[in-house]
């Protein structure tokens, strides 16, 4: 199953600021506990997952932090920011009040 790229491009910031509530990761990882949370169904290329990255950064919902461990490359560690926790929050509420909204519209009997 593939979803429109619409979809998806309304779901990033969310998916990123939650994998980023628990601990720092970087790019790639945060793109790999996307796919593998959602059992390959959804996949953002790095190109598309690091310009949301900035975006999220610039908006000072994230942190990052160019960290550089022994016998790895130098990565850019992101952390949630207090603001990035209040949005955070906001956007589960909002997301969670769409889908029942959407769940019933079409759960109706269509009449």
């Amino acid at each position: 199953m593939a979803f429109s790229p619409e979809l998806k491009k309304g779901s990033i910031e969310m998916l990123v600021l939650s994998l980023l509530e628990g601990r720092p990761r970087h790019g790639y990882d945060i793109g790999k506990r996307i796919e593998e949370r959602s059992s390959g169904k959804l996949k953002f290329a790095l190109p598309t997952l690091y310009p949301s990255l900035l975006r999220l950064e610039n908006r000072g919902w994230i942190k990052g932090r160019w960290v550089e461990k022994p016998g790895e490359r130098l990565r850019c560690f992101y952390r949630l920011t207090a603001e990035g926790r209040r949005v955070l929050a906001r956007q589960r509420r909002t997301w969670k009040d769409y889908v029942a909204a959407i769940e019933q519209v079409m759960g109706g009997s269509g009449a």
